[in-house]
């Protein structure tokens, strides 16, 4: 079984790299790109073959190593 993990900034979190990305578009003529949030996606393939199971397994993941939830937030699809 497959999951995705996307981990995005929490909203009102500084997105340094977004900002640079933000304005690398504007330099190069992209007009009209007002803000851009930068995250990861983590593709996980995994042995479990109960959907249920295989999100709870993810989800202890990304809580205990793959997401800061501090500052960052997560969603996970089981593919």
């Amino acid at each position: 079984m497959k999951a995705r993990v996307t981990v995005m900034l929490k909203s009102g979190v500084l997105d340094p790299q977004g900002e640079a990305v933000r304005h690398a578009l504007g330099s190069l003529g992209f007009q009209g790109v007002n803000g851009v949030r930068q995250g990861k996606v983590i593709e996980l393939d995994l042995a479990e073959t109960d959907a249920a199971k295989a999100e709870a397994a993810v989800k202890a993941m990304c809580d205990k190593l793959l997401a800061n939830t501090v500052i960052e937030s997560y969603r996970v699809e089981i593919l």
